[in-house]
């Protein structure tokens, strides 16, 4: 099969990983990012383009990692001014179905073709390759994008038509964000009993309790160190986009207002599991 040239948008937390995995790939990479410095070290073996349409005029796949639904919606502006009939769109932003929708029929209107893909998994496994990706879309564009995907994650799931990756997402982040407050709770619990931390994290990690979830966060918990590899306000921004598209349970009352609360505290910027410190308080 013959490569095509691969342009990426959105350079940030999991932009720049994802797209430096291309690269190492050896595919035609061309990026764009807002702030350019983020491009720096993508000069020697890729392209840097300062402008979106330009980007999107010299490639035919087009990868857009974006933060939310106001800058997904102003890059896909800038894209849409430009002829796409025939080019892919891969956004594996997480934003809410609404976005999507509205996206993926202005793409389509343009002959484009468009696969909503957004990923399970934070910075560390987005620099491994080793994401898992939610794709909504038709399956000759996934069968086109699997040369690409494969690079990105370690299973792709196709899970129906436009707007089912997105589905994907919200529903296995609204997990996430249980387990993370639920772990949180626990630890402040055990503390609380004089257990020491380490020993309970060990036993929750070696228990049916333990996950990869738990343990990615462990380090973060026994160190008192929250540096964001997954920000407690991207959680926040899912939590409330899980709300909502319908998750309406007593559960999602409580996280909702768990970690909006962490976020007026001023804990948005520290990883997700620095709700401990929102808690502890």
């Amino acid at each position: 099969m013959e490569t095509e040239k691969i342009g990426f948008i959105g350079l940030g937390n999991m932009g720049h990983p994802m797209a430096k995995n291309l690269e190492k790939a050896g595919f035609p990479l061309s990026v764009y990012n807002r702030s350019p410095e983020k491009t720096e070290d993508f000069k020697e073996k890729s392209t840097v383009y300062a402008q979106i349409p330009e980007l999107v005029q010299n490639n035919s796949i087009i990868f857009t990692m974006l933060t939310d639904d106001r800058a997904a919606k102003a890059v896909y502006e800038e894209i849409l001014k430009s002829d796409i009939s025939g080019k892919l769109f891969i956004d594996m932003s997480t934003i809410s179905p609404q976005a999507t929708g509205e996206i993926s029929g202005a793409v389509k209107i343009k002959e484009g073709s468009f696969i909503d893909a957004p990923v399970a998994g934070s910075t560390a496994p987005a620099a491994e390759g080793t994401l898992i990706i939610m794709a909504g879309g038709e399956e000759k564009d996934l069968q086109r994008a699997m040369p690409y995907l494969e690079k990105l994650g370690k299973a792709v799931k196709h899970l129906g038509e436009n707007g089912k990756g997105i589905a994907g997402k919200l529903s296995i982040n609204y997990f996430l964000s249980a387990i993370y407050q639920g772990l949180a709770e626990t630890v402040l619990f055990a503390d609380k009993l004089g257990i020491e931390r380490t020993s309970m994290l060990e036993i929750i990690n070696e228990s049916a309790s333990g996950s990869g979830a738990t343990k990615v966060k462990t380090p973060l918990l026994i160190n008192n160190n929250y540096d964001p590899a997954f920000a407690l306000d991207l959680m926040l921004k899912d939590i409330l986009l899980a709300q909502n598209a319908g998750a309406d349970f007593p559960l999602s009352k409580v996280l909702g207002e768990t970690y909006q609360a962490a976020h007026d505290e001023g804990f948005g910027k520290d990883d997700v599991i620095g709700i401990i410190n929102y808690l502890k308080k």
